[in-house]
């Protein structure tokens, strides 16, 4: 069983105070673009996010008031995310491809009492009355204020952070964090990361992603260890560059990154020595990639397996036997079950028998709840059980192996999108009649977001015009990739399409 977090716990606090106090000129952040590098040591980090902290308490917001955070990938988004939470309030990371519409709606379902935005985010804002803007100039004399003598004095189970995904639903739904869920990914330092306080994380993502926040930024402070990201723009070519230059010795990244990295770099050229191994989440690893990058790096590569409700707890990592296929074991002190997709019992399935993954809801990583929405936390728990929507089995090694989901709820790179809310946006559409959406396989290692649509009579459409509509309306992880024109959809007998059986027609 995991060991419950101290009950008087702020994760700020504990990523920052004791690094500050036992190793405050070591370097804690790089962040690297185009031609630029911006370093702060953990000293330079804690006493700027206790000076933008103390500014937001000036603003008189009462505690665990939400501020939402769209910003640009740089270093002030960072600040902002641990100075929320060390301040006492709730911090609300989003990310910069939201359109204006997507981000109203986030702005009001959480109800933000203010929205920290880059100049370029904020012009497309319409605030709500009494929601207080901090611009970038707003920000600079906020970072200007006499430091906090402390982090704010919260317990474990207080919020610290709220995070919206995508579910069965049409829109996407906050997944509320308190501040022990720091202290529960503990798990993974050694059961997936293999974390020393030596190394230097090179991690791929943005900063609005729980992925790279978590992984990227409060793991490696958690041990005090360095963090590496990169914000210039997008080449492929810079990530074997980065590895070297800093000499990396843990890498994260989706598997479709490492994919292209395989595909269009020469790996040879580089001095890849400090790499101990990869890390990788949020979609499946293929055994093929797996083994490609062990090949060409001789580097082994950990998987892990989580989502937004808990982060990730089934891994492999150091001195782990890889499965491939499998994205490994629970990690040390984690309560898993495979229990039944058709019934609620909570008995746990057999071993080798296929059912809905559960974690037992005492994981200090579980989310406090869903955002204002009892009756999807009625859906997911069932007695002590998390069930997230993952099929999946056990070996007799305790091996888990995933068998993909028990609702329609797809990946796109990693994040998790909703059907729903693709087919809403693009029902608007004039030409369109009907249209369902799916991820389908277009390669044996490759998914992609799909929509079908049925068009309406005497109407036509093209392919590079619905792309624009549905960027017009949709952040780019959620637009579809492939649009197949089709006659109908299949449905069932009281007419709820079919979404699993769309790729099974034939195009219009």
């Amino acid at each position: 069983m995991t060991e419950p977090a101290p009950s008087r716990f702020n994760l700020a606090r504990y990523c920052l105070a004791e690094n500050a106090r036992l190793r405050p000129d070591k370097t804690a952040m790089i962040l690297v673009g185009a031609d630029t590098e911006v370093r702060m040591s953990f000293a330079e980090a804690d006493l700027a996010i206790r000076r933008l902290a103390a500014g937001l308490q000036s603003l008189g917001m009462p505690p665990q008031s939400r501020i939402m955070i769209r910003m640009a990938n740089d270093a002030d988004y960072a600040l902002t995310y641990f100075a929320t939470m060390a301040a006492g309030y709730v911090a609300l990371p989003s990310s910069a491809q939201l359109t204006a519409s997507e981000a109203a709606y986030l702005l009001e379902n959480s109800g933000a009492a203010a929205v920290a935005a880059s100049a370029e985010l904020a012009t497309d804002l319409s605030l709500p009355s009494g929601v207080l803007l901090l611009d970038p100039a707003r920000l600079q004399q906020l970072k200007q204020f006499a430091p906090l003598p402390d982090f704010a004095d919260t317990a474990a189970d207080d919020p610290a952070y709220l995070v919206y995904t995508s579910g069965t639903t049409g829109r996407p739904k906050g997944v509320l964090h308190a501040h022990r869920a720091a202290w529960g990914r503990r798990p993974m330092h050694q059961g997936w990361l293999g974390l020393r306080d030596s190394d230097v994380m090179l991690h791929a993502g943005a900063f609005n992603w729980t992925y790279t926040l978590g992984v990227g930024m409060v793991d490696p402070w958690a041990v005090g260890a360095t963090t590496v990201l990169y914000n210039g723009p997008r080449d492929i070519q810079v990530w074997p560059q980065l590895l070297a230059r800093y000499r990396a010795t843990i890498f994260a990244a989706v598997p479709t990154l490492y994919r292209q990295i395989l595909k269009y770099c020469d790996l040879d050229a580089y001095d890849l020595s400090a790499l101990r191994h990869g890390a990788t989440a949020g979609e499946a690893l293929p055994p093929a990639l797996l083994q490609e990058w062990q090949d060409r790096t001789g580097k082994p590569m950990y998987e892990a397996l989580g989502m937004s409700e808990i982060s990730t707890y089934i891994s492999t990592g150091p001195g782990m036997t890889i499965k491939p296929g499998s994205p490994g074991k629970p990690q040390p002190g984690r309560r898993i079950a495979i229990l039944s997709p058709d019934t609620d019992s909570t008995t746990p399935l057999p071993q080798g028998e296929t059912g809905l993954l559960a974690v037992h809801r005492s994981d200090p990583s579980m989310m406090l709840g869903y955002w204002h929405r009892p009756e999807e936390e009625a859906l997911v728990y069932r007695g002590d059980w998390f069930c997230g929507g993952d099929l999946a089995s056990l070996d007799a090694d305790g091996y888990v192996w995933h068998h993909g989901r028990n609702d329609d709820v797809m990946n796109a790179m990693g994040y998790r999108v909703s059907p729903v809310e693709v087919e809403m946006a693009m029902a608007d559409h004039p030409a369109i009649a009907e249209v369902a959406v799916t991820e389908i396989r277009v390669r044996a290692d490759v998914s992609v977001v799909a929509a079908f649509i049925v068009l309406r009579e005497g109407m036509t459409a093209e392919p590079v015009e619905l792309g624009r509509f549905a960027e017009s309306r949709l952040a780019a992880y959620k637009c579809p990739r492939e649009w197949r024109f089709v006659t109908n959809l299949p449905r069932t007998a009281n007419g709820k399409v079919q979404r699993k059986k769309l790729a099974d027609i034939s195009p219009k």
